[in-house]
């Protein structure tokens, strides 16, 4: 009970992350590639319905509200015309392969093989803004990464039937996040 109470705290600090991921993006400081964070509010959104369909209860809040959350991070970034990264040739390529593993996903009727290809779907989606957080960790907020990743443990955490079908979207947002957020910074990190 107390870990579910301290999942909802965790969640409303991830929504505070978000409000400053778009505060940042307003005033230029954050770019969000919009390939990565357009599919990475659909995936989401479409493996919380089948993690539900597989038994999961409250523990995909975090994933549910990271879909809605980058909603609203697209939302910003296309106010702002000059907030958002360029869209080049590896972007479509990965979003394209993203897409068709989420189609692959979608049509499957294996839960478990579904959830497999929601995650590569994301991990493609997410290549960009990996590259991206390596090579100009300047253009990204590493807080909401961190916050995410932190949520999604809480999440794992209430799980009382751990099977895969269950527990894989949040084990995998959570090292997806910290990835990003060690790309951001990784100068800082190594250099003591």
């Amino acid at each position: 009970m107390l870990i579910e109470k301290i999942l909802f705290v965790a969640v409303f600090i991830n929504l505070i992350a978000t409000f400053y991921y778009c505060k940042d993006i307003l005033y230029g400081q954050t770019r969000p590639n919009l390939v990565t964070w357009s599919l990475w509010a659909l995936i989401p959104l479409i493996g919380v319905f089948f993690q539900l369909k597989a038994g999961a209860r409250l523990s995909v809040l975090p994933i549910l509200i990271d879909g809605l959350n980058c909603i609203v991070i697209i939302v910003f970034a296309l106010w702002n015309k000059n907030s958002y990264w360029k869209i080049g040739r590896l972007d479509i390529v990965c979003g394209i392969f993203a897409l068709v593993a989420l189609v692959f996903y979608i049509f499957t009727h294996n839960l478990g093989i579904s959830i497999l290809f929601a995650i590569l779907a994301d991990f493609l989606a997410a290549i960009p803004t990996i590259i991206k957080s390596w090579k100009f960790p300047e253009t990204e907020t590493w807080g909401v990464y961190l916050v995410a990743g932190i949520t999604n443990i809480f999440g794992l955490l209430i799980i009382k039937n751990w099977i895969f079908t269950i527990y894989s979207f949040g084990l995998y947002f959570v090292l997806m996040n910290l990835l990003i957020v060690f790309c951001v910074n990784r100068k800082k990190i190594f250099k003591f």
